[in-house]
């Protein structure tokens, strides 16, 4: 499901480069068409892509799972079913996009329903796997107690959205009612993304012979040290109206503040095992190897592009894309290494190779064109007009689009790799 809602936001994500090159934009003068793409693209390459490997590695670490087989094919279908549904839906006549943050919507039954769906599986996923918590199951195994606070943090976030959907009184389906509804439990949905970047990180850091300077019991505290600020959660919601100006600040500052303390200390002590050398590799891939370095430095990339953030343009669009971006590395990493842990053939010929490569770079050039047009006075979430643009504009715009395009191939070529092993016979 993960890898087939990327293939899906990599077809729009096409399109949206298209209509940002200067001169190609003018086959799509229709605005609402770049947004609807937007819309598609963004819901399938976060929300989808991301919850859909949270909850494989949700299955993979539930016993709950063996016992009772048919709840998790309960969950699989809701979740690839509001999946599905959602790709379909403007062919349903989906449209009237609300480009809100986190979670943008087509204002459109159908696409609530695939919302609703893909949730309500999800939520499930997250339930089975709890149901067989046990302490001696998760400590002090950093990558248990990752995948453990993942499903917390996303809990969380569930529970957030709750809250501010029972007490928002302004009217429905507008662009405002999207935007608070889902900025709470968005802003904390990315606790739950976070820590799923540093299992995979841990998970390949060790796979590929780099000795973390850290015990599993340090691990284990800082990733429980990264989802702590969610107590917090409770404390705004009840000090603060959803619809007030400080919620929106308190989220924010939520987020800015605390979704780092566990990434920066992990990755940290990732590089300084990186500088010492590596050890015996159980498991060395050099594609998993590559995307864990490519997430590393996307994220880092995307971190202090965070703090350059001033006006609302394109900087927004690369310090977000950045962080995403590290995230989709890591998880694109850590499919490789499970391909043979489910009995799939390994990715080892020459296309998995290069692929982190080609996703790297041109995420690199993406989101350096992005800030630097940002820099330039191009606002965000809006297509490209060559004719109100100078020389320069339009030179880093053709960066933006051109290291887009490099990543589309890396997604497509990511797509194929894991394709072609799964269509191969599983040993």
């Amino acid at each position: 499901m993960g890898v087939a809602a990327l293939a899906v936001a990599g077809l729009f994500a096409v399109l949206l480069v298209v209509a940002r090159v200067p001169g190609a934009s003018a086959l799509f003068s229709d605005q609402n068409f770049f947004r609807i793409a937007l819309v598609i693209h963004v819901d399938q390459s976060v929300l989808i892509w991301f919850l859909a490997f949270a909850g494989a590695l949700w299955s993979l670490a539930s016993p709950v799972h063996d016992r009772y087989p048919s709840l998790g094919w309960a969950a699989f279908a809701l979740a690839a079913g509001g999946a599905g549904l959602m790709a379909l839906s403007p062919l349903f006549g989906a449209g009237d996009p609300s480009l809100n943050n986190y979670v943008p919507v087509l204002r459109h039954p159908v696409f609530h329903a695939s919302l609703i769906l893909f949730g309500l599986g999800v939520m499930l996923q997250v339930l089975l796997y709890g149901a067989g918590w046990s302490p001696r199951r998760l400590w002090p195994d950093p990558v248990h107690v990752g995948i453990y606070t993942a499903g917390l943090a996303t809990l969380a976030s569930v529970a957030s959205l709750a809250w501010t959907w029972q007490a928002l009184d302004i009217p429905r389906n507008t662009e405002a009612y999207f935007e608070i509804l889902f900025w709470g439990g968005g802003h904390v949905l990315q606790f739950a993304y976070t820590q799923v970047l540093l299992v995979a990180w841990i998970w390949l850091a060790r796979q590929g012979g780099i000795r973390i300077p850290a015990s599993d019991r340090l691990l284990s505290g800082l990733l429980i040290l990264g989802v702590a600020p969610l107590l917090a959660v409770p404390l705004i919601h009840g000090a603060y109206s959803v619809e007030s100006a400080e919620a929106r600040i308190a989220f924010t500052q939520l987020m800015q503040y605390g979704n780092g303390l566990a990434a920066i200390p992990i990755g940290l002590l990732i590089l300084v095992g990186l500088m010492r050398g590596r050890g015996p590799a159980p498991q060395f891939l050099p594609a998993a190897d590559r995307a864990l370095l490519a997430s590393l430095l996307l994220f880092a990339v995307g971190g202090v592009l965070g703090f350059m953030i001033g006006d609302v343009n394109t900087i927004i669009t690369a310090h977000y894309h950045g962080s995403i971006v590290g995230v989709t590395l890591a998880i694109m990493g850590l499919a490789y290494a499970l391909l043979p842990t489910l009995g799939w053939a390994p990715a080892t010929g020459r296309l998995a190779r290069i692929q982190p490569v080609f996703y790297g770079v041109g995420q690199l050039l993406h989101i350096g064109g992005m800030a630097i047009s940002g820099m330039l006075g191009i606002e965000r979430k809006t297509a490209s007009e060559a004719e109100e643009m100078d020389g320069m504009t339009q030179f880093f715009l053709g960066i933006w689009g051109l290291g887009g395009m490099l990543a589309v191939i890396g997604g497509i070529l990511f797509v194929v790799v894991i394709a072609q092993s799964f269509l191969r016979r599983p040993r």
